[in-house]
């Protein structure tokens, strides 16, 4: 039996149109025709229930009114324990889908009285159906014209009226001269009651069926490059990257993806990073497995750039030309008590 299920399935999923999905599930939908439940994905995909629950309320759904659904009979019912359905029972009660109450019949008996909603959230929402029956009077307007297998007779007073609205009597041959027109108003009759119509959807506010386009992602940011490639960086780099798939075989890169990523590693050793710090920060938790080598390297290469080093202008040491004493200064020369000295020395010579 199992084999000729799996030959009919088979069978059924060659003859699906269009292209199939690689993986997860695919869908052979058979339409029903009679012994069949509608649920909706608000219940079946809902992320508060358990599979239990929403399957105890596919199932309490399906059974048809005035039917049992306590605990016990439930039980009796399908193979799952009480305490399990209980569980299932309250899931669906905390989410609004089931409701017990105990209710006295007219006789004093106390019995419970179990209410399903297979949609609860559509009760809070505000019911535009209430608004209709104010407007039931227009209802006749519209469905009236609507049937397009009105006999002819009955659209004869309507033409035959039209002609009454005038001053003057309606001479005989007037219906012959709008008997060729009785079939043009069977295309256009529904036509002019419809804008004058009221629907629940005039009432409910516009959702938009197209969602909205989506930001344009930023542009990724270009790799990194060096001040200047010099011959021993373009080396050094050369050979990190080729050396990659010794230390993880999902690294290999080939040759023009070296040539392309020497620039960004080269940029990290400008910045005083050593070898093993690269090779470390390219490698380490990469995910299992690394599809696209050439552009993790980039991305890393390019995300984790290290900023670069602060280095310190020092002020060398200078011998004062005149004292011989050690002072700080860019350049040889005098030290400040000496270039103090020649000063004074200068002012009373001009004095």
């Amino acid at each position: 039996m199992d084999t000729k299920q799996s030959t009919a399935l088979l069978h059924a999923l060659a003859e699906l149109p269009g292209p199939l999905p690689a993986r997860g599930v695919i869908h052979i939908a058979i339409r029903h025709t009679d012994r069949f439940t509608v649920v909706g994905n608000d219940l079946a995909q809902h992320p508060g229930l358990s599979t239990t629950a929403v399957g105890f309320a596919v199932r309490i759904q399906s059974l048809p009114q005035g039917t049992e659904v306590g605990i016990k009979a439930l039980a009796a019912r399908f193979p799952e324990g009480e305490k399990l359905i209980a569980a299932a029972l309250r899931e669906l009660e905390a989410h609004g889908y089931l409701q017990r109450a105990r209710t006295r019949l007219p006789n004093g008996r106390i019995v419970t009285r179990t209410v399903f909603c297979n949609q609860p959230a559509a009760l809070l929402r505000p019911r535009v159906a209430a608004a209709l029956p104010q407007q039931a009077p227009a209802a006749p307007q519209v469905t009236a014209p609507v049937p397009a297998s009105v006999p002819a007779p009955a659209r004869g007073p309507a033409l035959a009226q039209a002609p009454a609205r005038g001053p003057a009597p309606a001479p005989a041959p007037k219906p012959e001269r709008h008997a060729p027109e009785a079939s043009a108003p069977q295309a256009s009759a529904p036509e002019a009651p419809i804008p004058e119509a009221s629907t629940p959807q005039d009432h409910a506010p516009l959702v938009p069926l197209v969602p909205p386009p989506t930001a344009p992602k930023p542009p990724r940011p270009p790799l990194p490059q060096p001040r200047e490639l010099t011959p021993e960086l373009e080396r050094i780099s050369t050979a990190l990257l080729s050396d990659l798939h010794h230390h993880s075989p999902e690294f290999t890169l080939s040759e023009e993806h070296v040539h392309r990523l020497v620039p960004g590693v080269a940029a990290w050793l400008e910045r005083d990073t050593r070898p093993d710090t690269i090779r470390h920060a390219l490698t380490t938790n990469a995910p299992e497995p690394v599809k696209y080598p050439y552009q993790f390297v980039k991305h890393r290469l390019t995300v984790l750039l290290p900023p670069p080093p602060h280095r310190t202008t020092v002020t060398p040491f200078q011998t004062c030309d005149g004292c011989e004493r050690a002072f700080r200064a860019p350049t040889p020369g005098h030290c400040r008590d000496c270039r103090t000295g020649h000063a004074h020395e200068d002012q009373q010579a001009a004095a």
